[in-house]
């Protein structure tokens, strides 16, 4: 598996011109990163989910994740790539557009855009483009951080056209929640810690998720800590008790009896499965 290796200034954009894939490997992601399409064909797998590629789209994949794309494959379009240090640089007014798309990448992997927003959104990206290319001068980086803010405040608000969310107060917890979420889920697996850090009861916040999302707070830090793991069990060579503790479980055992509870398969049958037909 490849690992993304690091960039300069935690920030890049690029321009792709129909860009073909031939036997590219699997990629792990150091940083967030957004894949603007106006034109392409084939797929791609993000962690064990495959989407197909058909222009006018955007893909979400936060930092961890595993992507690659099918064989032959290709994609016209936009990629940017950035890391928490850099995004630290956009206002922080824009920081609530961020922990909706990202904290939660899997629910917002892949956008389907009208093509009014989709226009309005290519030029944006564009500018970021130049902006970019242009020679160092002082402040650019605060600049580039300032038309990515654009970007993703236009891409949550597309997102948010498509869901129909909680009152605004509802709305600020729940993403805490996921953010939180995002950088503890190793470390905090119980509905009850999660609500002591935000200074609310068990209930209020399994209530509140269900009303958000559809699920319960139990079922999203499952779903967190499972994504991990099958990112873990099919793109390293770790044993099954150090994924078990790196993840902060007790033991093996219990690891594997969550995992299985969770996808009908111990971790073993679920790597073999996928080894077995070539993922």
């Amino acid at each position: 598996m490849f690992i993304e290796k690091e960039i300069q200034d935690s920030f890049y954009i690029n321009y792709q011109n129909k860009v073909v894939y031939s036997g590219a490997e699997a990629n792990r992601l150091a940083y967030h990163r957004m894949l603007l399409v106006s034109a392409g064909k084939g797929s791609i797998w993000i962690d064990e989910k495959k989407y197909k590629i058909t222009g006018r789209e955007i893909f979400l994949m936060a930092k961890g994740q595993v992507f690659y794309f099918e064989d032959q494959s290709y994609v016209t379009g936009y990629v940017i790539s950035f890391g928490d240090c850099f995004w630290e640089k956009a206002p922080a007014s824009s920081s609530n557009c961020k922990a909706v798309l990202f904290n939660n990448a899997a629910a917002n992997q892949r956008l389907e855009i009208m093509p009014e927003y989709f226009d309005e959104l290519t030029v944006n990206f564009n500018n970021l483009f130049k902006e970019f290319e242009k020679p160092v001068y002082v402040n650019k980086i605060d600049a580039l951080a300032a038309f990515l803010k654009i970007i993703m405040i236009k891409v949550a608000n597309i997102n948010a056209a498509n869901f129909e969310g909680p009152d605004t107060q509802e709305n600020l917890l729940y993403r805490k929640f996921l953010e939180l979420l995002s950088t503890s889920f190793k470390s905090y697996h119980e509905v009850s810690d999660y609500a002591r850090l935000l200074g609310v009861t068990t209930r209020h916040l399994s209530e509140l998720t269900k009303r958000s999302s559809g699920k319960g707070a139990k079922d999203l830090i499952a779903g967190q800590l499972i994504a991990e793991a099958k990112r873990s069990l099919l793109f390293s060579a770790n044993q099954v008790k150090e994924i078990a503790y790196q993840l902060n479980f007790s033991s093996p055992e219990q690891f594997s009896h969550f995992f299985k509870r969770n996808t009908t398969f111990s971790p073993l049958d679920y790597r073999m499965r996928f080894v077995s037909i070539g993922m």
